[in-house]
């Protein structure tokens, strides 16, 4: 399976998308990762939906991705009686510990951990920020407070209190649990919430170990002030637009995105813009004209990935939304005029033979009018530095391991191939890599191919070799 656009899709499976007609559906509509998100749904419907996936890989040919992303410390009240209840500006609302259903009245906050730092005139901004609650009381057991907006308010709608330090750890008890199941389905990539700073990522990386891959979640201000931090510490950033939005000021969040893609571009850590892109399709056939914008503008400004949260997971229109993002991103790319993502030599520190390689593979494949790059790699390293490069023709990262294969169906511009054969020397890493891409249809024969490897063969870490090769229509392949 070949896409005819470089970057990623990733698509959040809910109510609307759990089944597996709907999952292949999404799968060949140009969704490239499947996100479970451990905030909601059952760990069985979870765990059907990751055999799902993993089903189309045989089927297709095409290796699968799946992002296990953990609540982390989101503040979260309770369920009400009638599902939803209408709040009205100037009424009294207590948010409590008790486990009884809520009403118009009151509802369960079960974080009493918190309580104690919360005073008259804190402000907590429930749904994203479109209900806003103000404090009056506070007690160890509720906290009463005005209503500053009619609102509907509804069941476990996240909380958030932009105004206050709360001590809380990136890592609850509930992630942990969550963790552990998800690590034991063979998730690829862990999103972790809320994360501050880069001591986050480095406890979450102790007890992953090499199982998956990190995607730290940029959703605070704290965070965006230790960004390079974060990038460093982290395999990939993911820009969760909707609570970033809601702890700091709205006209913030367009600048804090542009900044974030170009430090991971800077370091070569993918990242992927998120939240209410193409909100509209939850209910809508079409998107906004703004919201089609704002995708193209992510593309643009050179993201690896764009996500759909609700779009996919309870909207009654998911595959669209799919299809819709898929057109909205080719267009995008083949807008000669405008999209130039290329950048320069100079701006990467700490040039070492990796990188020397893949500058030089961007460099010859330019030159010498290769239709694709190829990078053998154990670990993924050097796909993913490849991918920085934004080359103009396809990539093709080839790997032995089918965790690393499925792991790089996130990065940019990459075509993610598992080889069941490595390579022992020059002679058959080309014989490998061109029959790959002859096979799933990538190139025709007479084109010809950069190939990028390491020597010894097999060992992760060690890319020291470039050979341009050509395709040609016998057994021989080179």
């Amino acid at each position: 399976m070949k896409r005819n656009r470089k970057a990623k899709i990733l698509a959040t499976l809910g109510p609307s998308s759990s089944n597996k007609k709907i999952i292949e559906e999404l799968f060949t509509a140009g969704c490239d990762v499947f996100r479970l998100n451990f905030s909601h749904g059952d760990i069985e419907v979870h765990r059907k939906n990751y055999e799902y996936i993993r089903s189309l890989e045989e089927k297709h040919n095409h290796a699968t991705c799946v992002l296990a992303d953990l609540q982390g410390p989101k503040l979260r009240v309770g369920k009400f009686k009638n599902t939803k209840e209408n709040l009205i500006k100037g009424e009294k609302f207590i948010l409590d510990l008790s486990s009884e259903l809520g009403d118009n009245k009151r509802v369960n906050f079960p974080h009493s951990e918190i309580y104690e730092y919360l005073t008259p005139n804190s402000i907590l901004l429930v749904n994203d920020g479109r209900i806003r609650l103000q404090v009056t009381e506070q007690s160890n057991d509720k906290l009463v407070t005005e209503v500053l907006n009619d609102a509907e308010i509804s069941n476990n709608k996240g909380v958030n209190i932009p105004d206050v330090i709360l001590p809380i750890d990136a890592l609850t008890n509930k992630d942990k649990s969550d963790l552990k199941k998800a690590l034991d389905m063979g998730v690829d990539w862990v999103a972790l919430s809320f994360v501050q700073q880069a001591e986050d990522i480095h406890k979450l990386k102790k007890m992953i170990g090499s199982k998956a891959l990190i995607m730290a979640k940029i959703e605070k201000p704290s965070a965006v002030k230790n960004i390079d931090s974060i990038v460093n510490a982290a395999d990939g950033i993911m820009i969760a637009r909707g609570d970033l939005g809601v702890e700091m000021p709205t006209e913030q969040v367009p600048i804090a995105q542009k900044n974030i893609i170009r430090r991971c571009r800077h370091f070569g850590k993918p990242v992927i813009v998120a939240t209410q892109m193409l909100e509209s399709m939850i209910d809508n056939l079409v998107p906004t004209r703004a919201e089609a914008s704002d995708v193209a503008n992510a593309i643009y400004d050179g993201t690896d990935a764009v996500m759909l949260s609700g779009e996919s997971a309870v909207g009654t229109h998911p595959i669209e939304a799919v299809k819709t993002m898929n057109k909205i991103i080719e267009t995008v790319e083949n807008d000669k005029n405008n999209y130039d993502l290329r950048i320069e030599d100079d701006n990467i520190d700490d040039v070492d033979n990796t990188d020397a390689i893949t500058l030089a593979a961007y460099s010859i494949a330019k030159k010498s009018n290769a239709k694709a790059i190829i990078t053998f790699s154990v670990s993924g390293r050097t796909t993913r530095r490849m991918a920085r490069e934004r080359a103009p023709v396809q990539i093709v990262g080839l790997s032995p391991k089918i965790d690393t294969t499925r792991r790089m169906q996130l990065y940019w511009g990459v075509n993610s191939c598992h080889s069941n054969e490595d390579a022992q020397n020059a002679q058959e890493m080309v014989k490998i890599a061109c029959t790959v891409v002859k096979n799933k249809k990538l190139v025709d024969p007479g084109d010809s191919v950069v190939i990028s490897a390491g020597v010894p063969f097999g060992s992760a870490g060690t890319t020291n070799l470039l050979r341009l090769a050509e395709i040609i229509a016998d057994k021989d392949l080179t």
